[in-house]
């Protein structure tokens, strides 16, 4: 068959459909190895090098963020009072970004999360705060907590990313309102009942706490929702297409689930992920 990928020639490759056994399907595509004859093969050998070029970037992005962590130290030791918890959020989030570099390959990496218990309300006012001194700059920013609920079970550098990224989407699409009146919340909750599908042989576990980030802005576009979680789908003019699609991959990986429903006005995304046994928190 002809494959056509984020605006590259048309190539071909070879395709393969097994049935898994609980009504989807998989579907394997292997290019051949004549790809891009016609063309010198520089097609064939861009597609080939896409992994590469990730693993080469990650290591470039090593060293800037080493630079900006010595910079926000430094001025660290010389803030005013008020100013000292911004240095250190810096920090943080240079080494936030290091850790995921280091263990992350976004679609090419298998790496399985690091699941511990986790406090889902500390990692939300952790992408609240980035927000706030962001993307989220001028939106007026509510939380809705439930207090009640037990901690979740992942792993921390990756729910953090992949709620920021979703508070991010949204903050934006807040703003595209254009008269200043853009509204983002989260909202906590739990669900009872709700229950995933195990991954990798693991054994089943519920995933009733649930996560709300909603915004007022245009909404998804018709065209865009179901294929919204897939890879290069993008209503952005520079936008890659890969945000949702690494969020659909981190939330699969945690065990959970992720949708959303979008109107004008109003867009809500829900994940809902596991939360942490008596066995998980004593160890």
């Amino acid at each position: 068959m002809q494959i056509s990928l984020f605006g590259l020639p048309p190539f071909e490759a070879d395709g393969a459909a097994a049935p898994l056994g609980d009504g989807s399907v998989l579907l394997t595509l292997s290019v051949k190895t004549g790809l891009g004859a016609d063309r010198g093969g520089n097609e064939a050998a861009g597609l080939r090098s896409i992994v590469g070029l990730g693993r080469m970037l990650a290591h470039e992005i090593k060293n800037p963020l080493a630079g900006i962590r010595g910079a926000a130290q430094l001025l660290k030791t010389g803030a005013k009072a008020e100013d000292v918890p911004l240095a250190q959020l810096i920090v943080d989030e240079t080494d936030r970004v290091r850790r995921l570099v280091e263990r992350m390959e976004a679609f090419s990496d298998d790496h399985l999360p690091s699941l511990t218990p986790l406090n889902i309300h500390q990692i939300l006012d952790r992408v609240r705060a980035l927000a706030a001194n962001g993307v989220a700059d001028g939106l007026v920013l509510r939380e809705t907590y439930d207090p009640s609920l037990p901690p979740v079970l992942g792993d921390e550098d990756q729910l953090i990313q992949v709620f920021l990224n979703l508070v991010k989407n949204a903050a934006e699409a807040a703003h595209a309102r254009g008269d200043g009146r853009g509204e983002l919340s989260i909202h906590t909750a739990f669900r009872h009942g709700v229950r995933v599908r195990a991954m990798k042989g693991q054994p089943a576990r519920g995933a009733p706490l649930e996560v709300r980030i909603i915004d007022n802005g245009p909404g998804v576009p018709a065209h865009l929702r179901e294929h919204l979680f897939q890879p290069f789908v993008t209503s952005k003019a520079n936008g890659a297409g890969l945000g949702l699609a690494l969020v659909a991959k981190l939330v699969a990986g945690h065990g959970g689930l992720i949708d959303f429903e979008s109107e004008p006005g109003r867009t809500v995304f829900r994940v809902l992920l596991p939360i942490a046994t008596e066995e998980d928190v004593t160890g």
